[in-house]
């Protein structure tokens, strides 16, 4: 009888694993598997065209990457990263929206991740904090000795990005939040909606297959199928995200599974930030979906209403992942946002008589 429910189990397993290796999910684009293979042909090239080097915070490497602007550069935008994700994969449209409107974007990769440290030495008894991590970011900029920057965070990157602000308040001149909180640990506050991500889990289940029949054509697969599941409405650039996915896989190891776990404790250790934000005075811009499933809205509205400079984004069917839909509204919006500022920057550093020139 025993051997009998084995053998049922196994031809069970047997069943499911060919079930999970023909259901294909999101269909990528035509052509998607010729173009891989044409770029994996040869070296890949492009990828990081601006100037790059590495910052030094404390015994960390954290590389960076300056990208210069198109004309006359507005200000520099510092660009912090969802957990776990290293900086190449910010959406070659937005970092071409920002450059576009004029300012230089600097894009770095937190600790444990892409071509910085991998913090092989970690522990849970002896973890780094979002503070340690924001100090990576002022390393950046002193690297490259950048005075005041537009800070722009996504999710994890939301939480070093007020940490930034709380430390250095004379280095920011704007904040953008997208996604995030000032503490996604606090009870009182809605936690992930699990049926939403069971739900994407579930639809997440055809990219599994990727990873079972391995090599780099399907890592590369697994990764579009994922942008083409969750990246906004607008057409994905299989030539474009293969070169940034082979790059990363060929020349940083691709995903760094062991960030995802230190990220996360990061977060656990860093006190809340809630009573501190009132002391924030840097013009702020929250943006937040209204279908994220991870932190829910209600976060953003708390993040906006904490911090008295901050106004609201609040985005009708937008989850987590980003890019969201409608991106060129969202760009916009942020390059408003920094537009804004710069201007109020301006305004305060003419004589009183230039500014009433202005106004005439």
């Amino acid at each position: 009888m025993r051997r009998r429910v084995v053998l049922a189990s196994a031809a069970s397993g047997l069943a499911g694993l060919a079930a999970l290796l023909t259901w294909r999910g999101p269909r990528l684009p035509p052509g998607t598997g010729r173009t891989i293979a044409r770029i994996r042909a040869g070296p890949v090239t492009g990828v990081v065209s601006g100037t790059s080097g590495y910052a030094r915070s404390g015994g960390v490497r954290i590389w960076y990457e300056s990208l210069p602007p198109v004309g006359a550069e507005r200000g520099v935008v510092l660009l912090d990263s969802s957990l776990g994700v290293g900086s190449l994969f910010w959406p070659p449209a937005f970092l071409r929206g920002l450059a576009a409107a004029g300012y230089r974007v600097v894009r770095y990769d937190h600790r444990g991740t892409g071509a910085s440290s991998w913090m092989t030495g970690w522990s849970r008894k002896h973890p780094y904090s979002l503070i340690d991590m924001a100090n990576d970011a002022i390393a950046v900029l002193d690297e490259l000795r950048v005075d005041r920057i537009h800070v722009v965070g996504l999710s994890l990157g939301g939480f070093v990005a007020q940490e930034v602000a709380l430390a250095h308040p004379e280095r920011v001149r704007s904040l953008t939040l997208m996604s995030t909180s000032a503490d996604p640990t606090d009870p009182s506050m809605p936690g992930p909606r699990t049926w939403p991500l069971i739900r994407s889990a579930i639809a997440g289940f055809p990219l599994l297959r990727y990873r079972l029949l391995g090599g780099e054509t399907n890592r590369v697969k697994e990764l579009l199928t994922g942008l083409v599941a969750h990246g906004g409405d607008e057409p994905v650039d299989v030539e474009e995200w293969t070169r940034i996915i082979l790059y990363d896989l060929r020349e940083r190891h691709g995903l760094n599974l062991r960030a995802l776990l230190q990220h996360q404790v990061a977060v656990a250790v860093t006190r809340s930030r809630y009573h501190l934000l009132a002391g924030i005075t840097a013009p702020t811009l929250v943006i937040h979906g209204n279908a994220d499933a991870l932190l829910p809205i209600e976060h953003g509205h708390r993040l906006a209403a904490a911090i008295p400079s901050a106004r609201g984004l609040w985005l009708k069917d937008a989850g987590h992942p980003f890019p969201y839909p409608d991106m060129p509204m969202v760009t916009a919006a942020i390059t408003n946002h920094l537009d804004a500022a710069h201007a109020r920057l301006r305004t305060t550093r003419q004589p009183a008589s230039e500014q009433h020139d202005t106004r005439k």
